[in-house]
């Protein structure tokens, strides 16, 4: 059986030469939670070759409303380790690279230095580490794609793709292009993100654990929505590169 008989739908629409262009791309996914764990697997069922997945989280019961690797039967179990498991089974011809810890910025930027990658995707919903990786793909002009705040918003139908210069209606995205100005970084990168107003009464505050001091509630279709349109910029990007 061929390799790519498993992509016999998808090839009507890309033809064998799209096929053959996607399974020779490496890309790098970030953070595998409710954006990133579907965008992950859509990015490995539209065919690409090699994947580098990141996160060193573990399943929570908080997860199960909304993250792929989520069930009450697997908690506890490292979410990277489990979509490494459910990509091969999609396609075992994958070539998988599994790092399953944050990345402190040295370790970051040390991947970034030594591989090669066709694109770069941040699902981190962590402020500082989202900016080391945003910062180190552009200066490596990896292509990128970074998906914004999905928390405390229920319309799937007001997600957006734009440059980070033309985000708005995200504080997520206020704050990375107010970071980022001052590294002289103005523009380049792809965003996804929702011009929804925010439901301010879902607010939480955290222990600060994980870089992150607060968050949103979310709903189910929220985060699957993001990581839709993040593996649709990768896929299609890829495609008419």
């Amino acid at each position: 059986m061929s390799e790519f008989a498993w992509l016999s739908r998808t090839e009507l629409i890309t033809g064998r030469e799209g096929l053959e262009k996607l399974s020779k791309k490496h890309v790098l996914i970030v953070g595998l939670g409710g954006v990133g764990s579907f965008a992950a697997e859509l990015i490995c069922r539209g065919g690409i070759g090699e994947m580098t997945i990141i996160d060193g989280d573990v399943v929570d019961i908080s997860n199960c409303n909304r993250q792929l690797p989520a069930t009450q039967k697997n908690l506890g179990q490292s979410k990277a380790e489990w979509m490494e498991e459910r990509l091969l089974s999609i396609n075992p011809y994958l070539k998988i690279h599994v790092i399953k810890e944050f990345l402190k910025p040295a370790k970051m930027t040390q991947l970034l230095e030594e591989n090669e990658f066709d694109f770069v995707v941040d699902c981190i919903d962590s402020l500082l580490p989202k900016l080391h990786l945003i910062e180190g793909a552009m200066k490596r002009g990896f292509p990128l794609v970074s998906s914004m705040g999905a928390g405390g918003k229920i319309d799937p139908t007001q997600v957006k793709i734009a440059d980070i210069s033309e985000t708005h209606s995200c504080k997520l995205a206020q704050m990375v292009r107010k970071r980022l100005k001052a590294k002289q970084i103005h523009k380049g990168f792809k965003a996804v993100f929702s011009t929804e107003l925010y439901i301010k009464e879902s607010l939480m505050m955290t222990d600060g654990s994980n870089f992150k001091k607060s968050a949103y509630g979310t709903m189910s279709f929220l985060p699957a929505t993001f990581g839709c349109v993040t593996a649709s910029v990768v896929i299609n990007d890829l495609l008419k590169s």
